[in-house]
């Protein structure tokens, strides 16, 4: 089941849209959705969620989405996952989120993220 979170997060460092669809497409119920503070509404279905990425893909060429932890209870997960690339200042940059996904058999029913990792203020 969490072969699908670690599939879709690789796809955000893919070079190519093809691939990134089909790879998404691969994690993603055909009617499952995604949401994050950026993507302003759910995305529902592979290709609106892998158009989603190719953005993110265009806008920080060279960076990746690495899942660096996963929990699981029944068909629910939490996932941490680190962005990582180069920063405007030419220094490696890392970022991380914390995702909760739904699973449906092997594939991702719903996934919402939060950015950051949710440290106490």
């Amino acid at each position: 089941m969490t072969d699908s979170i670690t599939t879709f997060f690789d796809a955000w460092g893919m070079i190519d849209d093809v691939p990134r669809l089909e790879a998404i497409s691969a994690a993603f119920k055909s009617d499952g959705t995604y949401a994050d503070p950026r993507s302003l509404d759910a995305l529902q279905g592979p290709a609106a969620i892998a158009s989603y990425v190719n953005n993110f893909s265009a806008g920080v060429p060279g960076w990746t989405a690495k899942v660096v932890n996963l929990s699981t209870i029944g068909t629910s997960h939490r996932a941490t996952v680190a962005f990582g690339g180069m920063g405007p200042d030419g220094k490696e940059m890392v970022q991380h989120g914390q995702y909760f996904a739904d699973m449906d058999s092997d594939k991702i029913a719903r996934m919402v993220g939060f950015v950051g990792i949710g440290e106490p203020e």
